[in-house]
């Protein structure tokens, strides 16, 4: 059995390696192909732009692909949709499509946009919340670039955003949510029917969000007298409970625990005052629930 994958191209790309690579699979790029190797027999990568993923693995030239939702919902594909990844290009945050128009723009609300120009890439998707909201306007498509169209070219545009910085460099405002979009693991239909493939599939997603949920998380070992056992213990949120081991000849317990990687600076020095020895931080790859 090969499955046909097929990895995002362009923004999305870096990330989509780091994940893939905290997940377990290792990807070597190739100098100008767009066919990537992985060091999995039973995968086979195709590097394809986000914009064309949702096409090309509804016709069934991957098997299973990643992209954004919101791709998915512009070209209308009738795919599998196995899950939703919580990583974009900078942080952990979905990406927002918003309607923005200039600063000084006395346009205030997507009523205000009757009989306006907008640009955008996501066409059908701006078309589809016009509509929704009783508005005709004029929706053109975007070739890039498109916070730098408005005033001159068009009233307001519908663009990305996941931190809103690009739209205040550019002195836009924002003045409506159209669509939140995280990027999903989405699988042609016929090929999820394939039990063989569906089981390649779904281990993907597990080991993906694996990866993903121990982005920003840190393991902690440490040991504890018994006369610290409880103070350590309540100085020490955690996913879950602790795990706890006896140490030898009675000498106390080693205690392992997953915690958010922001909050270690602060935490340690607290557990070392309430007791516990030898602590050790390690970085995680993943972590399944």
């Amino acid at each position: 059995m090969k499955l046909k994958f097929g990895i995002p191209i362009g923004s999305l790309q870096e990330a989509t390696l780091a994940m893939m690579q905290r997940a377990g699979w290792s990807v070597t790029l190739r100098s100008r192909s767009y066919y990537p190797s992985v060091d999995d027999e039973e995968l086979e990568a195709r590097l394809m732009r986000p914009q064309d993923m949702s096409r090309f693995v509804e016709k069934g030239v991957v098997d299973c692909g990643l992209t954004g939702i919101d791709w998915v919902s512009e070209n209308n594909s009738k795919v599998k949709v196995v899950t939703e990844l919580n990583y974009s290009k900078q942080t952990a945050n979905p990406i927002r499509w918003v309607l923005a128009v200039p600063e000084d723009s006395p346009i205030k609300t997507v009523k205000d946009l009757r009989g306006k120009r907008i640009s955008t890439e996501l066409v059908n998707v701006c078309k589809k919340y016009l509509r929704r909201h009783g508005v005709k306007a004029e929706v053109e498509f975007s070739h890039g670039a498109t916070e730098s169209k408005a005033p001159d070219l068009v009233d307001a545009i519908m663009d990305c955003t996941e931190t809103g910085s690009s739209l205040r460099a550019n002195r836009m405002r924002i003045i409506e949510d159209v669509i939140i979009s995280k990027t999903v693991l989405i699988a042609n239909l016929a090929s999820w029917k394939s039990a063989e493939k569906r089981t390649k599939i779904e281990n993907m997603a597990m080991l993906f969000n694996g990866a993903i949920s121990a982005r920003f998380k840190v393991g902690l070992k440490m040991n504890v007298a018994p006369k610290d056992f409880e103070r350590v213990l309540k100085a020490l949120p955690a996913m879950k409970k602790p795990t706890v081991s006896n140490l030898t000849n009675g000498a106390g317990f080693a205690l392992e625990v997953i915690v958010d990687e922001s909050v270690v600076r602060h935490m340690i020095p607290q557990l070392r005052r309430a007791g516990a020895e030898g602590i050790v931080e390690y970085p995680l790859n993943k972590v399944i629930p």
